[in-house]
């Protein structure tokens, strides 16, 4: 994962591919992402899914996830799930007494706010959360995860889920302009993430595998539930993209090349918030898909979005750059090891978007049109 051009690395794969795509808009940037079928440079998508556009989910705080489509239709957590969350929140110190603030409700996470402590109902196994609750805790991590709040131990809910504490912190405000985007703190936490030793982290026991590649493969199993959904052209790219990774159901062949990394799992801008708020550091949160893998799934996310047109190059040089200098892998060509998992999250979230119940929206069609150009390369 990594770049330059003489001190300048290429941020997108090399001019010789671009004949293989058949880019839509302006197409200025030819030269650049081309394997993850590049639409051209259309600006910003100024909506709520942009990656880093939508506050945080978890501080874990708000309802979007930025850079991926909302989830299927079908109502957040049931009353007996949100009435035991409630009754945690009420328990805290400063909680308001008209109850907490909900800040996400979706199928895989409740979160709410009472007063600086955030509350999150995981969709994941216990055994799962813990080990991940106890990577966060550890001094290893400090100044990177965020941590959760004493003791770090994850508290039963009904139907076998379990919730987790954390102080609440300031996310990205979702009108903040790009060039004030911090999209180079975000690239030193994920390059200080990724070169952590794991070996620091021994007294865990074993660490689970970062859960990008699953959540992708996830994402063509829900698409597959629901068959009337999107047009057949698109569905038989998102199936040609995304097809050995449910295959693999966990996703193995998306875990690392080599000896794998600590990776967050599912990085975008809403995964950034201070803490102490208002101004203290930026830290990553959200620990579900933590996890060791292939660190070119952290940055797979903002590349869809930039090989999609949405995401200007401006920005994503940004990161590239802060992220390459912080690993000292400046120079070399990232696209080898981050074309096939920028190619997964462009499937992954047009699959999300078809079966989101939501009209088709500038992003949700840039990830079609994306996939049908992707599914037609080597």
């Amino acid at each position: 994962m990594d770049g330059s051009n003489g001190g300048r690395r290429p941020s997108g794969p090399p001019a010789a591919n671009a004949a293989r795509r058949a880019p839509a808009g302006n197409t200025g940037r030819a030269d650049h992402a081309a394997h993850v079928g590049h639409a051209g440079d259309t600006g910003r998508a100024d909506h709520a899914d942009h990656p880093g556009r939508a506050g945080s989910e978890g501080s874990e705080g708000s309802a979007a996830r930025p850079g991926d489509a909302p989830h299927p239709a079908g109502g957040g957590a049931g009353a007996a799930l949100r009435a035991a969350l409630a009754g945690l929140a009420a328990a805290e110190p400063g909680a308001p007494p008209a109850g907490p603030a909900v800040l996400a409700d979706r199928p895989d996470g409740l979160v709410l706010r009472a007063g600086d402590t955030v509350l999150k109902a995981h969709a994941a196994r216990a055994g799962d959360i813990g080990i991940r609750l106890a990577v966060a805790a550890h001094p290893a991590l400090a100044g990177i995860l965020l941590p959760p709040l004493p003791p770090a131990v994850a508290h039963p809910l009904p139907g076998g889920r379990v919730a987790t504490r954390w102080p609440y912190g300031a996310p990205l405000d979702h009108r903040t302009p790009g060039p004030e985007v911090p999209w180079e703190a975000a690239a030193a936490l994920l390059a200080r993430l990724h070169t952590l030793d794991p070996a620091r982290l021994a007294d865990l026991g074993p660490l689970p595998a970062a859960r990008g590649p699953a959540r992708a493969a996830e994402a063509l199993r829900r698409l597959r539930a629901v068959p009337e959904a999107g047009h057949p052209e698109v569905r038989r790219a998102i199936e040609r993209i995304l097809g050995p990774l449910a295959q693999d159901r966990g996703g193995d062949r998306g875990q690392a090349r080599g000896r794998p990394v600590l990776c967050h799992g599912d990085f975008h801008l809403g995964q950034l918030v201070r803490h102490p708020r208002p101004e203290g550091p930026w830290h990553l949160i959200d620990v579900d898909d933590l996890g060791l893998g292939d660190p070119a799934w952290d940055l797979a996310r903002p590349a869809a979005w930039y090989a999609a047109g949405l995401l200007p190059a401006a920005e994503w040089d940004r990161l590239l750059s802060a992220y390459q200098s912080a690993t000292g892998t400046l120079g070399e060509d990232p696209w080898p090891r981050l074309d096939g998992p920028a190619r997964a999250l462009t499937a992954q979230l047009a699959a999300r978007a078809l079966v989101s119940g939501r009209p088709p929206d500038e992003a949700g069609q840039a990830f079609a049109d994306a996939c049908v150009r992707i599914a037609g390369l080597p």
